[in-house]
């Protein structure tokens, strides 16, 4: 059996406060690691849990504060090893109907976050000559096109496109750059698209999420700790060979 340890790493996981990322967060703290988790939706600028876990409010369409959030991260714990770039939000809407606003915020917290935070941890990396691991959560709505979805399928590209870039970029200094494409998880979000999305189309929350489950060829939506696994895994050395992925959890339901 192998039990994958990351004793001595930090992670910095964005967008952790619930859903894929604070799944994410628990597995990292199992295997060891010092974990600062920013998200927008804690009340304190910092909140000091324990040795091993800190809390940061952070919001990551704001440069600054994300400068602030890796530094203070930095200053509790470490140096950063590990980024998981996990904030997202959607809204539900036909194309033709999607208000300006609510394109804007999608692109600016999945894709302009993830940028900006990746880059400011990324040159932290470079300075401290660590061969580290960032890990982006796209989804399979960066691979595919969903009705309702236009502006989420739209960053989620975006974040995928960025991936490739910087995998190539820093690969001469050892930094392993990859995403994660979830396909349904059974998170807060996807509870409230449901809900959403029976709107638009006349159908019922349950309707929808016996359609997703329809679509997947294992039978099932995913937990957060079916993603959070993959994380694992590419934050681990058993990945050390891997750079500008895009690595499927979707129980087959998107095979490219």
């Amino acid at each position: 059996m192998i039990t994958i340890e990351l004793k001595d790493k930090n992670v910095l996981i964005i967008g952790g406060s619930s859903g894929i990322g604070k799944g994410i967060a628990d597995l990292f703290l199992g295997a060891g690691a010092g974990v600062a988790v920013a998200d927008i939706a804690f009340d304190q600028k910092v909140d000091q849990k324990s040795e091993r876990l800190v809390h940061l409010r952070l919001d990551v369409t704001n440069q600054s504060d994300v400068a602030q959030a890796v530094k203070t991260a930095t200053d509790l714990l470490g140096s950063i090893h590990i980024l998981v770039n996990s904030a997202g939000i959607s809204t539900m809407d036909y194309a033709v109907d999607i208000k300006e606003e609510d394109w804007d915020r999608v692109m600016d917290v999945n894709s302009k976050g993830t940028f900006l935070v990746t880059q400011a941890v990324a040159r932290q990396m470079i300075e401290r000559g660590i061969e580290g691991r960032i890990i982006n959560i796209a989804s399979q709505a960066g691979k595919n096109g969903y009705r309702c979805m236009g502006n989420y399928c739209s960053s989620k590209h975006a974040v995928l496109g960025f991936t490739k870039v910087m995998a190539i970029e820093l690969a001469p200094k050892q930094i392993l750059v990859n995403a994660i494409c979830p396909g349904i998880v059974e998170t807060s979000m996807k509870h409230r698209e449901r809900i959403d999305g029976a709107k638009l189309r006349n159908m019922t929350p349950e309707q929808i999420y016996e359609e997703d489950c329809s679509q997947v060829p294992l039978g099932r939506t995913a937990l957060p700790s079916d993603v959070a696994n993959v994380a694992l895994f590419l934050a681990s050395p058993l990945s050390s060979y891997m750079t500008g992925q895009a690595i499927n959890v979707t129980g087959g339901m998107t095979m490219n």
